[in-house]
């Protein structure tokens, strides 16, 4: 089973991480892998270059065997559209392996505003992570699929290929990449928050101060 978790990762940060972790052993694979976006279709344009938060995100998963990176994204000089990646997977790993991409509610929520969102569960499976602050939709398309999904499982996942919506509750970290930015703005340490390492290339860059 392939998962991919994609983002600005504007910057990676703990939350980020651990979320990774936590789906990993949920699922019971060996890997998460994360995709970093070029043009963010839904928001402002991130404040640190594409090859910036690269590094910024190769850094934060070094050491861990779990946590791997697709950079596709950022090869492509267009806005960054989830349905393409999918379908490039769904190629890549044939038509029988389950394939399956993480949101936050607050994404899911405004599913149908998404590029081609019907194709996406024709491509793979989508689990609904419960982000702190932000209820389960439960109205409009995003409310529907959650309740036509109601008996979903992570075993369901692995049965089949895509077609099913998991929510899923974790403990997550109230950690959002706005905050950081924002403590670099003001001359706040986000120490903690990020890895290290990811803190030394932010500072060492100049990062966010504007």
């Amino acid at each position: 089973m392939k998962v991919i978790l994609g983002g600005t990762f504007d910057p990676i940060h703990h939350a980020h991480l651990r979320t990774a972790v936590e789906l990993k052993e949920n699922l019971g694979i060996e890997a998460i892998t994360l995709v970093p976006s070029h043009i963010p279709p839904h928001r402002d344009e991130p404040g640190a270059t594409p090859d910036q938060r690269l590094d910024m995100l190769r850094r934060a998963v070094d050491g861990e065997p779990g946590l791997l990176v697709d950079e596709r994204e950022l090869a492509r000089n267009k806005p960054s559209y989830t349905v393409d990646t999918l379908a490039e997977l769904r190629q890549e790993i044939g038509s029988s392996e389950p394939l399956a991409m993480v949101v936050g509610t607050d994404s899911f929520a405004s599913i149908d505003r998404w590029y081609q969102w019907e194709r996406l569960l024709e491509l793979a499976h989508i689990i609904v992570v419960q982000r702190p602050g932000y209820a389960p939709p439960d109205d409009g398309v995003a409310g529907r699929l959650l309740a036509d999904n109601a008996e979903t499982t992570a075993a369901t996942l692995r049965q089949r290929p895509s077609g099913h919506v998991w929510p899923v509750s974790l403990p997550l970290l109230d950690i959002a990449a706005t905050t950081i930015r924002h403590y670099v703005r003001e001359g706040r340490s986000p120490r903690y928050l990020v890895p290290d390492s990811v803190w030394a290339l932010i500072r060492d860059n100049g990062l966010y101060r504007d």
